[in-house]
């Protein structure tokens, strides 16, 4: 039987990695029963009593609920040991692609990542947005020709390279994996067949997490991760929740 795991994220903006709503992109999988899942959003909502009928991770970070985060997370908590998290900073992954196409390093200008960003999210040619890169890149053809391969790979979005991730960690040990993932509708075509392709996934399935307690622990997990690895990035780390959320990090994820 393979290994199944359930798998969600947050941060999520496609291609925008800079000028959106968030700073981190966050993929969480679980090793868990069904059993076992249900019994923790029990106990989350024994410890949490909020009238809300639906638990989200929201409901972990504010501060009165501090001490059910801490377990949850905790050594003691219902995941330990048992789950992985993949986190990208949104802004190097960027500068990472930018340096790249340059082939030198560039000054930490945020205007020329952010009109990198918006050339490779653009399908127009002749959008504005490709005057203002090439005007502070540098314009030659052979720039332009990168950037349109660039364009036509959509290297900037990181669900599905967190996803190819999951499937490797996970099958690390010899195990076929089989994915449960929260409904992800941008995981069509070429895309959902290069995850479908991966070396170690005997299957994949996505389901509305409403409806499986594996797939909702999983959002409690990446929602929680996601907000305190931006904390710590923008200068607001919690030590103690640092600390708790490191056993879980993926060292391949792209943070530093």
């Amino acid at each position: 039987m393979p290994l199944e795991i359930a798998c969600d994220e947050s941060g999520s903006e496609g291609e925008k990695l800079i000028g959106g709503q968030t700073d981190v992109f966050a993929h969480a999988g679980v090793r868990l029963s069904t059993e076992e899942a249900a019994a923790c959003l029990v106990e989350l909502r024994r410890r949490i009593r909020s009238p809300a009928l639906e638990y989200k991770a929201n409901h972990l970070l504010r501060t009165k609920h501090r001490r059910v985060l801490e377990w949850f997370l905790g050594p003691l908590g219902p995941v330990h040991g048992r789950a992985h998290v993949y986190l990208v900073d949104k802004k190097l992954l960027l500068a990472n692609e930018l340096r790249t196409l340059l082939g030198r390093d560039f000054p930490p200008d945020e205007r020329l990542l952010a009109a990198f960003n918006d050339v490779l999210r653009t399908r127009n040619r002749r959008d504005p947005a490709s005057g203002s890169f090439f005007a502070m890149a540098g314009d030659s053809a052979e720039l332009r020709a990168k950037v349109a391969e660039l364009r036509d790979a959509k290297v900037l979005d990181p669900l599905v390279p967190a996803i190819l991730r999951a499937v490797g960690r996970w099958s690390e040990d010899g195990e076929q994996v089989f994915l449960v993932h929260d409904e992800q509708p941008s995981l069509r075509g070429e895309r959902l067949a290069e995850i479908e392709s991966s070396p170690g996934l005997a299957g994949l399935k996505f389901v509305d997490s409403r409806t499986d307690p594996r797939v909702q622990v999983a959002d409690f997990l990446v929602g929680v991760a996601r907000r305190i690895a931006e904390d710590e990035l923008n200068g607001n780390g919690d030590t103690i929740l640092t600390a708790l959320l490191a056993p879980y990090i993926d060292p391949k994820s792209l943070w530093n």
